[in-house]
C-alpha cells in the first residue's frame, strides 16, 4: 500500500474533528472521512463541563454558549446543588458546536471525503479505509471515532457486545424557554433522569436518560415541577434518539488503527463527560501516532478515562438499582461527597 495521507479519520463528528484539528496542529496531513456532510446534530445533553471549554480553546475553538455555574440534583422534593469552584460550563446546542469545530477543520486545510466506510485492510507500514462507493484511501494511520456503533470497532475485532440488561438509551427535544437557571438540572425521576441546559440562543434543552422503550413525554409527566415548567412552551425540535450508550471495547488499538472517542468504549452520559473525554484522547491518540509509540496510547486512555470509567459507572449501577431513590437524599444530605464527585468530574 501507498500512503494518501498521513492520518486518515473516520467519522467527522466533535471527536473526529478533534482529531483533526490535533493532527493539523502536530503538523500531519489530515482527510476524515464522513458519509453525512454539513453540520451534523445528535441526541445529547449539549452541557460542555468546565474542563472541556478550555480544551477546545486550545485547538481554537470558541463556540458561542450559555454560561452554567454548577450542578443541580433534584428529585421534586430536594435538591443537591453545586457551583463549580474554578471556571464555568457552558451549555452549547451540538449543531453550533458542530460548526465551530467543522469551521476550525476547513481553516487548517483538513481534507474531506463524503462516503462511509465499510472495510478495514492494513499492512506494517500503512492502513487502508475502503468506501461503499468502491474507493477509498491509505494512510500511516487510522483513528476511528466513527462513534457509538462503530463500524472500525467491529471490523477489526475490538468491539464487545454489551448485555442487554446495561443499555441505557438518551432522547432529546429543544424548547423555546427562557432559562430559569444558571445550573444544569437533573431531574432524578421513576423512569430516569432529566437533564435541562440552557443554551445561548434563547432555549431550553431537555435530555432523557433511560431504558429502552421510555417514552420522552412519560418521563416527563414522571417530574411534574418540569413539566410545569415545560408546560405551553413551543418545542423547536423533535425528539432525537441515540443509544444503546453502553460500549466496550477489548483494547483501543489494532495494528495502526486506534480507536478514539465513543468508538473506543463508553460508560454513560450521566455525568456529561464525552466531549472532554474524547478531545483528551485525541490528543493522546496524536501524540502517540506522532512518535509512533502506538503503546502509549493504550496507557493514555486508561489514564485520561480512569475518573470517568469509575465514577460515572458507580453512578450508573446505583441509577439502575433499587437504591435509586436514595440518590438525592443522600447527595442532599452529604453535600460534601457530592461537591467532591462533581468538581472531580468537571474537571
Amino acid at each position: 500500500m501507498t500512503a494518501e495521507t498521513q492520518v486518515v479519520v473516520v467519522g467527522g463528528g466533535p471527536v473526529g474533528l478533534a482529531c483533526a484539528i490535533e493532527a493539523r496542529m502536530a503538523g500531519l496531513d489530515v482527510t476524515v472521512v464522513e458519509p453525512r456532510s454539513g453540520v451534523i446534530d445528535k441526541a445529547c445533553g449539549e452541557g460542555l463541563m468546565p474542563g472541556a471549554v478550555p480544551a477546545l480553546a486550545r485547538l481554537g475553538v470558541t463556540p458561542r454558549g450559555y454560561p452554567l455555574r454548577g450542578i443541580d440534583y433534584r428529585d421534586g422534593r430536594r435538591s443537591a446543588q453545586h457551583r463549580f469552584v474554578v471556571g464555568n460550563a457552558l451549555g452549547v446546542r451540538r449543531t453550533t458546536l458542530h460548526a465551530a469545530l467543522l469551521a476550525r477543520a476547513h481553516d487548517l486545510r483538513v481534507g474531506f471525503l463524503t462516503d462511509r466506510v465499510d472495510g478495514v485492510t492494513q499492512d506494517a507500514r500503512h492502513a487502508r479505509v475502503s468506501t461503499v462507493s468502491g474507493g477509498g484511501i491509505t494512510g500511516d494511520w487510522v483513528l476511528a471515532a466513527d462513534g457509538l456503533h462503530s463500524n472500525v470497532a467491529r471490523m477489526t475485532g475490538l468491539h464487545l457486545p454489551t448485555p442487554r440488561a446495561r443499555r441505557r438509551y438518551g432522547l432529546r427535544r429543544h424548547y423555546a424557554l427562557e432559562p430559569w437557571s444558571d445550573l444544569i438540572e437533573i431531574h432524578w425521576t421513576r423512569l430516569g433522569e432529566i437533564y435541562v441546559t440552557p443554551t445561548a440562543d434563547g432555549m431550553i434543552g431537555v435530555a432523557l436518560l433511560a431504558r429502552q422503550g421510555v417514552k420522552f413525554d412519560d418521563a416527563l409527566a414522571a417530574s411534574p415541577e418540569l413539566a410545569a415548567r415545560v408546560r405551553g412552551a413551543r418545542a423547536v425540535t423533535e425528539v432525537r434518539g441515540a443509544g444503546p450508550l453502553r460500549q466496550n471495547t477489548r483494547a483501543r488499538t489494532s495494528g495502526r488503527v486506534l480507536l478514539v472517542g465513543d468508538a473506543s468504549g463508553y460508560v454513560d452520559a450521566l455525568t456529561g463527560e464525552g466531549i472532554r473525554i474524547g478531545i483528551a484522547q485525541a490528543r493522546a491518540a496524536v501524540a502517540a501516532i506522532s512518535s509512533e509509540q502506538v503503546a502509549g496510547y493504550e496507557r493514555a486512555w486508561s489514564e485520561v478515562t480512569s475518573d470517568f470509567r469509575r465514577l460515572t459507572g458507580a453512578i450508573v449501577r446505583l441509577a439502575t438499582s433499587p437504591a435509586r431513590r436514595f440518590i438525592v437524599p443522600v447527595s442532599h444530605a452529604a453535600p460534601g461527597i457530592f461537591e467532591s464527585a462533581v468538581e472531580r468530574l468537571a474537571r
